[in-house]
């Protein structure tokens, strides 16, 4: 049994050291050739407008705020200053979303977004992305790369198609430290001891961000009176991208998520799109919480720890339901085609069982 066990191992961080170690270099070459293009789209929108300034700053090596969806889609958050005192309210009618309220109606005035608050005192996600949108494609044809960047048209989103290979979605957004939202107030269970108290108070510190992009969980919905109609659009979209970073330090976590990411860009990149990164970095934390001891995360159990993903990524895709960590009233499976999440449930039982019982075949994968 050990012997197995730590054959797997051995074919995994061969796995790891060849295949993820080269995903990884060429996706590094990809953002910094993106991000020149993105600094210089973004540079022209704040000569325009002052208040939409980069954050897309290069720190060790990595780019802050730059989420990595597949090899050839990334997500750039533009930080937002927020001046002007707003309640955040999450009261759960809006699974992953929360809406920005003026605490005092009379000191509309001092939000540097006045003309983006609706008359009901809400700060409008769309309105706020309807402008910078129209800034955007204002700077794509003044920018120094105009021959290789285009927005992509039929979305509300910002995105910019880049040589043609490339699609980075830029997301206006406002960063909230040192608040925890309700929504995810459950967090973290009372009867499992990871993570540990300082981590945890570290990760509520680092808070989460508010995003203006489309929210899923409205996907389909209507509006059921007036008075709601503000909702379906003004909302903000919850991230919880540098938390999430966080949790997932130490141990082998990184190298485990890093070989999943590697095996869905390879075998799982499947029509209707069933899969991401992102479902990924969720199993692993979920995993995380089963095996809550340090010992759990050992390199010789690397192997372990990765069936007992790949076999919860198959249960998810089966009930068709993979809940947010932090907000698990949201699935994240939501608006996926039913037929594309059976093939996905296939392909991944396929995968686990040839890594499991062949772990040289890791080889060819």
């Amino acid at each position: 049994m050990i012997a197995a066990q730590a054959k797997l191992v051995y074919h995994l961080n061969k796995y790891y050291n060849e295949k993820c170690q080269a995903r990884k270099a060429a996706i590094a070459k990809t953002i910094r050739e993106v991000c020149k293009v993105v600094s210089d789209v973004l540079k022209e929108v704040e000569v325009q407008e002052p208040r939409f300034i980069s954050s897309l700053n290069e720190m060790d090596n990595r780019y802050e705020g730059l989420e990595v969806i597949s090899p050839t889609e990334f997500e750039v958050v533009l930080y937002l200053n927020q001046m002007g005192v707003f309640n955040f309210v999450d009261d759960g009618s809006l699974p992953g979303c929360a809406v920005l309220k003026l605490s005092d109606g009379r000191k509309r005035s001092m939000s540097l977004w006045v003309e983006f608050i609706t008359a009901s005192g809400y700060l409008s996600a769309r309105k706020i992305r309807s402008r910078f949108q129209t800034l955007v494609a204002q700077a794509v044809d003044k920018c120094s790369y105009r021959d290789v960047v285009k927005m992509v048209a039929d979305t509300s989103e910002v995105k910019l198609r880049i040589r043609d290979r490339y699609v980075v979605q830029i997301t206006p957004a406002f960063k909230c430290t040192g608040i925890w939202p309700r929504s995810a107030a459950h967090w973290p269970l009372p009867h499992i001891p990871w993570p540990g108290p300082n981590r945890v108070a570290e990760v509520k510190a680092e808070g989460f961000n508010l995003l203006s992009k489309e929210c899923h969980s409205l996907a389909g919905k209507q509006s059921s009176a007036e008075s709601d109609a503000w909702v379906l659009h003004d909302a903000w979209v919850l991230q919880f991208a540098e938390a999430e970073n966080r949790l997932q330090m130490g141990g082998c976590r990184k190298k485990c998520l890093s070989i999943l990411k590697t095996l869905r860009d390879r075998h799982l990149e499947l029509p209707g799109q069933p899969l991401n990164n992102y479902h990924m970095k969720t199993l692993v934390s979920y995993e995380c919480e089963k095996h809550p001891r340090e010992s759990d995360w050992d390199e010789s159990c690397l192997g372990d720890r990765l069936n007992g993903i790949l076999l919860q990524l198959i249960s998810c895709l089966q009930c068709r339901r993979c809940p947010h960590y932090f907000l698990p009233n949201l699935d994240l499976f939501q608006g996926k085609p039913h037929s594309a999440l059976e093939n996905a449930a296939k392909q991944t039982w396929r995968l686990a069982r040839e890594i499991l019982t062949n772990p040289k075949s890791l080889e060819k994968l």
